[in-house]
This record gives C-alpha cells, structure tokens and sequence, in this order.
C-alpha cells in the first residue's frame, strides 16, 4: 500500500475531540496508559461529558498533572481515576482521595491486560503516522501495546512534541488498528527538574560505587539518589556500562555524555541500551529520539526476571520507604499513604540475583524528618500494618549513608545485626533493645 492510501484512511479516521470521546459510556472503563502517553486533550474533551456520564473509571500511571476527569468531579459520581505507579502529582490525587492505587508488578503488566482487566476504550498520545503508516509509541512503549490490544475501541492523539523511539518490538500501531485520530496543538514538554543530590545521596552513591565493575549494565530507579549515582559514575573510572531499565532518566544520559555507557558487554541486546518507558529532561528526550543506540520494549520483556538474570553483572538500584529489623521493605508507602507503585522493584531483586555476578540494591537515608521537624530512623523494629513491596525472601544489599549490607541467607538475629549496623547512631541501642524483645538478638553480640 502507499502513502497516499494511509493518508486517505488517516482522513477517514480523523475526528474532532468532542466526537471522539463521544463513544464513552456509562460504566466504561477508560485507559490513559502511561506518562507522556496521557491525551490531553481528549481528557480536557471527556471532563467536558461530566455531567452525562456515571460511573467511568479512569486508569493511568505516572502521570503529571492535571488530570481533567479526576479534579472536575470529586464527588466520582461520574468520574474515578485510578494509578497503578503514582506520580507526586497522582500522589497529591491519593491524599485529596481522588485517586486508588492498583497494585501491579511491572512485569505482569501484559498479563493483566489479557487476561484480567476491562477496557473499553483507550485514549493515548502518540507521535506523527509515518510514510508506512505506524505511529510511534515513543516514551509509552513499556505498556502501551498490551493496553492497546486489550481495548474495544482505540483512540490516538497525535502529539507533535514526542520524541520517535526505535524498539525491540511493539514499539508502534499501524493505522489499520486504530479507529479514531485527533490532532491538536500541544505545549512543549517541560522539564522534569530533579531534586538536587543532597550530601546523604552522595554518600550512598561513593559507598555503591565499588560493588560495580567494568561492563556492568545497570538498573536505576528515578530521585535525588539515582542522579547522584549518575553524577558519581560519570566522575568515576568505570567503563563500558550498560543500560536495562523500566524507567530511562537523566542519570543515563550524564553517563552516556561522560562516554561511560556504552552497552558492548552485554548478552542480550548488545550495543542497545533498553528501556521501557522515559521521565526527564528535553535533552534526555532528544537524546533517545530516533537513536539506534537505545530500544525501547514493553515491560513484559524488561522486567521479566528470567530475562534480566541472562545479563552478567546486573546491577539493580532501587530505594525504598523504610525495612525493619526482619529485612522487609516497604518502598511504596508510607504506611498506608501510596506515595509511588510497586513498579519493577521485586522483578529487578529476583533478575539481578539470578544473573552471573549480578547485585541488588535498595537504598535509604538512616533517617528522616516528619512535617513537625522530629527525626525518625527509616529501620524499624517490625512493621505493623505497613504495606510490604519486597519481602525479606527477596531482599539482596541495603544500603544507607552508613553502610552496606548483605541479607541474601542472612538468619533473623545476622539481619537485625546488619540492619543496626547501618541504622543512625541515635537509635541503634533502640533497635537492639526491640531486636532483644523479639528474640532476634544473639545473646553474645556485642552491643
């Protein structure tokens, strides 16, 4: 077929944004997929329909705001946003109660959507239709497919401002499996300002450093701690690095310009640095737009343990909430306040263990102040009602300002010994008097 027969059906295909939310009903649930990926103008569209329509359920992830359909109707007579990985801003929906959380294991993410959940129509931002007639998933391509292929009808909204992403698979839709365009004018994506690296993060970083080796790929997460680790080995005599993460940032791109990553080592995807889907700067995404050097996959394939074990020298970096003294983690919440997901924290403690010379990190500063200025320590003695991410089972090296640690076979009483020894000064004879209570103490430790 040719262009010019693509172009005749875009032309057929091509509504205005009223007349396309016009096909959601009552009861539907409602897909925005992830990040860059949220319509917005067909979310300004569907707010619009507020008051004739009830009980539409919204989901999404990652995404910065505003959502429309979530701040036009607290009431969710009409409305309910939902998130199965909480951006600050989705974080801010969960206090104010406009928001639920979806657990989901970044892994399963295909899964889910096959066999589990209802949707009855997507709606997602996508880069201009190519000569072949595909649109490109660019920054959404982690979980863009699985949602696509699960939805009764699919919506695209071409967004001018999105970076074109090469990819493994699943990385475009052509426009035959499409049934509706919209196009629109968009603001620039603004940048994503990181926090800056405090003294804590640094120091965390300089103590990770020499656990990594030359030819190492890498897995970080996204925060202050990640982008000084980025800084650091940008700085250090590390070699050769490679890339295979959920979530692409700004870290990767300091080592790429450093001349640090290169990706030639790796087993799988040799020369590619992989991702699923990308949160940063305009330079991070000009740097990944139409690279050869980069691909993007669903996360199916970039979570999935059995494929990250493949990678020798794997190292995961993640953070997390707090741990008590058994070696849980909570790395989502705090309490039972959603502050971000799941995600691929557990896929990436499982695959990096697995994988030849492979580590996993979880990383935390010893303490931290609440809203009325009173330090509290980040190791607990036990949780109690807390939500748990990573289960002491799993759990490989934590790490604070204070130290790095190993739980990986470690009985109750060496964990609780490990667990003190990097805990703040000010509460670790606290923490040993808990440890005591509940028996995991040795008695011939040394206090």
């Amino acid at each position: 077929m040719t262009y010019e027969h693509f172009l005749e059906e875009y032309r057929r295909k091509l509504r205005t944004p009223e007349e396309a939310v016009s096909v959601v009903k009552d009861g539907d649930w409602v897909d925005y997929t992830c990040s860059l990926g949220k319509p917005e103008i067909l979310d300004r569209a569907l707010a619009k329909r507020r008051d004739e329509l009830f009980d539409v359920k919204i989901r999404g992830n990652l995404i910065s705001g505003p959502i429309a359909v979530a701040e036009c109707d607290e009431s969710q007579e009409h409305f309910t946003y939902h998130s199965w990985h909480c951006s600050a801003y989705e974080r801010s929906l969960c206090d104010r109660g406009l928001c639920y959380y979806i657990p989901m294991v970044f892994h399963n993410n295909a899964a889910y959507y096959e066999y589990f959940l209802k949707v009855n129509v997507v709606m997602l931002s996508v880069s201009p239709m190519d000569r072949h007639g595909y649109f490109n998933y660019s920054v959404n391509t982690g979980v863009a497919a699985p949602i696509v292929r699960a939805a009764d009808i699919v919506i695209v909204e071409i967004n001018e401002n999105l970076p074109k992403v090469r990819g493994g698979y699943d990385e475009c839709i052509h426009i035959s499996d499409i049934d509706y365009i919209v196009e629109g004018e968009h603001e620039p994506y603004p940048d994503m300002l990181m926090p800056e690296p405090t003294a804590v993060d640094r120091k965390i970083a300089e103590l990770i450093i020499p656990y990594i080796v030359d030819g190492a790929t890498l897995q970080i997460g996204i925060g202050s701690m990640p982008n000084a680790l980025g800084d650091i080995i940008a700085e250090s005599d590390l070699q050769d690095l490679g890339m295979h993460t959920e979530l692409c940032s700004d870290a990767y791109l300091k080592m790429y310009l450093a001349g640090k990553l290169t990706n030639k080592y790796k087993q799988i995807d040799r020369g590619k640095g992989v991702f699923g889907c990308a949160v940063g700067s305009k330079n991070l995404y000009d740097w990944i737009d139409d690279n050869p050097g980069v691909a993007a996959y669903p996360l199916e394939y970039v979570n999935r343990p059995g494929v990250i074990g493949e990678i020798d020298n794997m190292v995961s970096i993640n953070s997390c909430v707090a741990v008590d003294l058994y070696g849980q983690v909570a790395a989502e919440s705090a309490g039972v306040r959603q502050i971000s997901g799941t995600g691929g924290q557990l896929d990436f403690l499982v695959g990096a263990s697995a994988s030849k010379g492979g580590k996993a990190f979880i990383c935390m500063s010893s303490v931290y102040k609440d809203s009325k200025g009173v330090v509290h320590s980040r190791i607990h003695p036990q949780f109690n009602g807390d939500i748990v991410t990573s289960p002491r089972s799993q759990v490989y090296f934590l790490a604070t300002e204070y130290g790095v640690v190993n739980l990986e076979g470690r009985s109750t009483w060496e964990r609780a010994e490990a667990l003190v020894s990097i805990a703040h000064p000010d509460f670790r004879d606290e923490l040993i008097r808990e440890a005591e209570a509940r028996k995991i103490w040795r008695r011939s430790n040394r206090r």
